[in-house]
């Protein structure tokens, strides 16, 4: 027997205990800050994979116990309970949070505004119970991101109204995907999608191809209004199908708060200018997430003005009428028909 027939027939005898490392995508998802947080990543190696999104989920919890208002040992319930009486000292990621979300309060002429949990705390979507209109006239003036006096040298923030209450649900969620995305990055992760509910972020391509990021239809689950190709970049969707229950007067009554009225933003069909849905692009969550909700708030004509000043930023949204409206930046006609 030759020499190499007999290392032909070691390494076949070798070959049912091999176990090769092989590159795969690894998926992983997880109810975490009251919606359904995924993960899909490109590794070779399946353990340190494992490992990489065990990270990023307990990160996505962290967070929740820190930034939840419905937790009452988080420090953003601490912040509620005694801002009003004076000024609290708060951490440097609280006071990076609060510090942008007032700056998208004055960019947006207060359209993205935290303390409409002055109000949306009185709504309970899943009982149908909202704020009567006497309750909402009585805590209108406490719904002002002015009464936020936020000291970023000493971090302390202060309530200048003693019924104004805080809610980061506009931008918590972006900010935690980019933080998911800072930590698979660390890792030398070449390829990856973090999503949690409306906000996503992708790292890199979809091995060779980008990543095609569904719309949904806002009337219709089962569809996409649209499908974008993405790369490297994030996304943020806000829609009045989310989270809303239909009262007695056959009204949508929906999460997103228009601070001017103390009342969720009007999205009764029949206004090109009203929104039902909208879509921001850009470099991160931690923008887009506030700047989904702000054009929303403001409408098809100022929403969509406001996107195209901003550079890197694109959005998609749409209409009552269910008709769909591109910023300039994106190569698409410049409305389309979403209907069914």
């Amino acid at each position: 027997m030759t020499r190499v027939f007999q290392y032909l027939l070691l390494c076949c005898a070798l070959l049912p205990y091999a176990t090769p490392s092989l590159a795969e995508w690894h998926y992983e998802k997880q109810a975490i800050m009251g919606t359904e947080v995924s993960v899909q990543l490109w590794h070779e190696d399946s353990q340190q994979a494992e490992q990489l999104i065990d990270q990023v989920m307990a990160e996505f919890r962290r967070l929740d116990d820190e930034l939840s208002p419905f937790k009452p040992t988080s420090e953003l319930s601490r912040v509620n309970r005694e801002a009003a009486k004076g000024a609290v000292k708060i951490s440097a990621e609280l006071t990076a949070l609060i510090d942008k979300s007032l700056w998208y309060s004055d960019l947006t002429g207060g359209a993205f505004d935290i303390s409409f949990a002055t109000l949306g705390k009185h709504y309970d979507f899943r009982n149908k119970q909202r704020a009567d209109e006497q309750l909402t006239e009585s805590l209108l003036e406490a719904l002002n991101y002015r009464h936020l006096h936020l000291d970023k040298n000493t971090h302390t923030l202060r309530f200048g109204h003693e019924k104004t209450k805080i809610d980061l649900g506009g931008i918590a969620k972006g900010y935690a995907v980019d933080r998911a995305v800072a930590i698979l990055k660390a890792a030398g992760v070449c390829c990856a999608s973090v999503s949690a509910g409306g906000d996503s972020r992708m790292i890199g391509d979809k091995r060779g191809r980008p990543w095609l990021v569904g719309i949904r239809h806002p009337r219709d689950k089962s569809k996409n209004a649209a499908v974008i190709p993405l790369t490297d970049t994030a996304i943020s969707t806000s829609g009045d199908y989310e989270r809303y229950f239909i009262d007695d007067s056959n009204t949508r009554v929906h999460h997103i708060f228009n601070p001017a009225t103390g009342k969720p933003a009007d999205t009764t069909a029949g206004s090109s200018d009203k929104l039902i849905s909208v879509s921001i692009i850009g470099p991160r969550g931690f923008d887009t997430d506030p700047l989904s909700t702000s054009v929303f708030v403001l409408g098809k004509e100022k929403g969509l003005a406001l996107i195209d000043r901003l550079p890197g930023f694109e959005a998609v949204v749409i209409d009552s009428n269910r008709r769909l409206y591109f910023s300039r930046g994106l190569d698409n006609p410049q409305s389309a028909n979403a209907n069914p």
